[in-house]
């Protein structure tokens, strides 16, 4: 309950710290803004041992992804690209 982890894979364009800002408030709702259109995927918030499973399909649009981490302050080392070939 104190600190999770999640996988949130952002649409191309979108200003990661804007959107870490954002998730900081929508602590209710796993960190995900509730309104928010940059979201592509997410995994629910994680704590120790537990895991998730999401599945869906890859944006036709080719480039790099950023996904982060958007439990508060995770996002700057919790982060990286999806690439699509």
């Amino acid at each position: 309950a104190a600190m999770g982890h999640n996988i949130v894979i952002l649409k191309q364009g979108t200003d990661v710290a804007t959107f870490a800002q954002k998730a900081i408030a929508a602590s209710e709702n796993d960190y995900i803004p509730e309104d928010d259109t940059d979201v592509i995927v997410h995994t629910k918030m994680l704590g120790g041992g537990e895991s998730d499973t999401i599945i869906f399909t890859a944006p036709t649009e080719k480039g790099e992804y950023d996904f982060i981490c958007s439990f508060p302050g995770h996002y700057a080392m919790m982060r990286g690209k999806f690439v699509v070939e």
